[in-house]
């Protein structure tokens, strides 16, 4: 799935914490919203809003994304925390 807002590397990080905690890539989507003002007159960061939906549970989590972003981070912590699951628990 190529997304304009993520990278390749982002995404197999985001793969990657699913291999690590045992969630199906298969379960989740990830829907991004370009954010990015193309109006300026400078150099402009890339930004939106990811939100990832665990399909099975419903759940539901937006993160910042674009340059600069964490979401993968804050993705994880999200996995520690509980807020996604693998039905295996």
């Amino acid at each position: 799935m190529r997304m304009k807002l993520i990278e390749a590397d982002e995404m197999a990080g985001f793969e990657a914490v699913l291999v690590r905690y045992h969630l199906d890539k298969d379960d989740f989507e990830l829907k991004e919203i370009d954010t990015t003002d193309p109006k300026t007159d400078e150099i402009f960061a890339l930004t939106g809003t990811l939100t990832v939906t665990q399909k099975s549970t419903g759940r539901q989590k937006q993160y910042p994304i674009g340059d600069g972003s964490t979401w993968v981070a804050e993705f994880q912590r999200d996995v520690v925390e509980g807020q996604f699951s693998s039905g295996t628990t």
